[in-house]
């Protein structure tokens, strides 16, 4: 047993609270972005234009799907600059399935903005749509720009599909990814140089140049700025290395001021060690002890995506770090029964958790999903937390169920997911509930713990798919 499975409120990183209402506001927020959109495209003639038909409808359409897949596409870039406000409120899970979601819709109001200001424009001029649409290119301000930004958005979504993602390593998608941000840049100039609801309103200058500085201005301060300031104050160096079993490793960190690190149990930070070639590839690790003001522990599986490196650190080995990000956390926990469900590495995170809640003696369960007995990692942590704490220890062990199940085959061919989960914590549906696995799993486990009637104020999860 280490001694940062553990640890005395005293020794605790101070951690400041998200109020609820920040999480409404930023929805409310983008609402408005849309509403502005809109009536700045009405302001500007748009509804007059619609209803005098043929070319002008076209053309009106046109412009207000392309304001639209504009607004949309900074949102995206909002979503994802990980402002910590943000992030703490909904969680990089909920975050990164909204900037998918975003993406996919700017990207669909985008083509259809090409499509019918093309069309508009060539009835307009009573030309052909292929050689009116090659003129535009050519001799628009920007719009070279537009179709260089174009090709590298369609790059970005063609391999963000599901299908695609899968055929791709995590590091090769990420860089391909970051053209997004290129795209961005270079999709967006040739709306400030010949755009009509642009070039026509000054209000509508005022309002796309605020959201082009804020969007900019926000990647900057939080995509880079507040990452190299944190990594720079708190100099996280890796103390030792220690081999937790078969391709598992933990990794230990010390630092300066790491009291003033606002980190909580449960949750991750982007690493990059400075140990050779690949130092520039980031990887999501959680904390898998609770925080402490002189030590923080990582937990890292060796998946074959760059993170067996971690087994051949070397002791005084600089770590740069994004983050902290996360929700799967105890901010929010009002006392009574807690239950963590865990799958394989998602373990981790709930281990850290142990240390951190204030739960008693008898009032937290855990279910720790594996494959076999020897894939059970920290099986002496565990132990510990039962003798010293009161925490009740469930191993279910066994192969994927062939149905979609939280539990191992040999449960799922027999009994309900929701009737398991009640015989092994009977007070669930009074309890937090902390769930950290595999995506299908993860979700399995939360609709099991809904279907028991857990509340979903008390349903934390957290999960890494990219």
């Amino acid at each position: 047993m280490t001694t940062t499975a553990v640890r005395s409120a005293d020794t605790a990183p101070t951690v400041r609270t998200t109020p609820r209402w920040w999480a409404d506001a930023v929805g409310l927020a983008t609402g408005l972005s849309l509403v502005v959109v809109t009536a700045l495209w009405v302001g500007n003639r748009g509804v007059q234009d619609l209803l005098d038909g043929g070319p002008a409808a076209m053309s009106s359409v046109g412009r207000l799907t392309g304001l639209l897949a504009a607004d949309l596409l900074l949102v995206q870039v909002l979503l994802m600059a990980r402002v910590p406000l943000v992030e703490r409120a909904f969680g990089q899970d909920r975050l990164a399935r909204w900037h998918r979601w975003t993406g996919f819709t700017s990207f669909h109001l985008m083509l259809a903005h090409i499509v019918l200001i093309t069309l508009g424009y060539a009835g307009t001029a009573h030309t052909g749509a292929l050689g009116e649409l090659w003129d535009m290119i050519v001799t628009y301000p920007g719009m070279l720009l537009a179709t260089a930004g174009t090709g590298l958005l369609v790059m970005v979504v063609v391999t963000s599909v599901r299908q695609a993602r899968r055929r791709l390593r995590y590091e090769s998608w990420h860089l391909l990814h970051l053209y997004a941000y290129l795209g961005v840049g270079l999709a967006l100039p040739h709306q400030v140089w010949t755009g009509t609801d642009f070039v026509g309103s000054p209000l509508a200058r005022a309002y796309w140049w605020t959201l082009y500085a804020t969007a900019a201005a926000t990647v900057v301060v939080y995509r880079l700025g507040l990452p190299a300031w944190r990594t720079w104050r708190h100099r996280l160096v890796v103390s030792h290395v220690v081999a937790e079993g078969p391709g598992l490793t933990s990794v230990y960190l010390t630092g300066r001021h790491l009291d003033r690190l606002p980190v909580r149990a449960g949750q991750f930070f982007q690493w990059r060690f400075l140990d050779g070639a690949g130092w520039s590839r980031a990887h999501p690790y959680s904390l898998s002890a609770s925080p402490r003001t002189d030590l923080l522990r990582i937990t890292v599986k060796d998946l074959g995506d760059g993170s067996a490196r971690a087994a051949g650190l070397r002791p005084g080995t600089r770590a740069l770090v994004e983050g902290p990000y996360g929700t799967l956390t105890g901010e929010h926990y009002t006392g009574g029964p807690v239950v963590l469900l865990a799958c394989g590495i998602g373990v981790t995170p709930l281990l850290s958790l142990l240390g951190e809640l204030p739960y008693r003696a008898g009032e937290a369960t855990v279910v720790y999903r594996a494959r076999t007995e020897a894939d059970v990692a920290f099986r002496a942590e565990l132990d510990w937390f039962a003798r010293h704490r009161g925490v009740r220890v469930e191993y279910l062990f066994g192969a994927r169920a062939q149905r979609p199940s939280w539990l191992p085959d040999r449960l799922a061919a027999g009994f309900s997911d929701i009737a398991v989960l009640r015989s092994i914590a009977p007070d669930v549906d009074r309890a937090h509930v902390y769930i950290c696995g595999p995506t299908d799993w993860a979700d399995a486990a939360r609709a099991a713990a809904a279907g028991t009637g857990v509340p979903t104020q008390r349903l934390h999860t957290e999960q890494f798919a990219w």
